[in-house]
């Protein structure tokens, strides 16, 4: 911290073996850190976060955008990400009404992991999922308020049950 500061105040000047450590340590170039260029290694990378998702019984999702949020850069190469802004109680108390969640679009997640699903061609949930060679059960965290629902693999096709991504963070503001 003292020799950051220094080189702040300019009572000491950075070796170029200081400035290339720092250039590493932060992932920017040298001439970055002297203020001679953008830095273009950590462009921001913004999602767009949709209008709620239930978090209870599925219900008609909504497509407008009501804001961005920034993920890490480094996310881009796993493939699309939207957030979702969270509705209802069934996923407390880990998950709270309010809550954004940044979703990586896959058709398909492992048991266990939590996940967007559309139900009936347009809703959508997000519940964790359970995958039975029978079909899939939709667990909520709160079972008060939601029980678990199972869909059968021939249920999965007719209604259709579809999986829309994978949560991979969740954000509280």
């Amino acid at each position: 911290r003292s020799s950051i500061a220094m080189y702040e105040s300019n009572a000491r000047i950075p070796t170029t073996s200081t400035l290339s450590r720092y250039a590493d340590l932060f992932d920017v170039s040298i001439d970055y850190l002297l203020g001679n260029e953008k830095n273009t290694n950590s462009d921001k990378y913004e999602v767009p976060v949709y209008r709620a998702v239930s978090c209870g019984n599925p219900f008609i999702a909504d497509e407008d955008i009501v804001d961005f949020e920034e993920i890490n850069p480094k996310l881009k190469i796993q493939g699309e990400h939207f957030g979702l802004r969270l509705k209802g109680q069934s996923m407390e108390p880990n998950f709270k009404e309010g809550d954004v969640v940044i979703v990586r679009k896959q058709s398909t997640v492992d048991s266990g992991e939590i996940a967007i699903v559309r139900v009936n061609g347009d809703e959508a949930t997000m519940k964790i999922v359970e995958i039975s060679p029978e079909g899939i059960t939709l667990i909520a965290t709160n079972p008060d308020v939601f029980l678990p629902r199972f869909y059968s693999n021939e249920e999965i096709q007719t209604i259709p049950v579809e999986i829309i991504g994978k949560v991979i963070e969740q954000r509280r503001k």
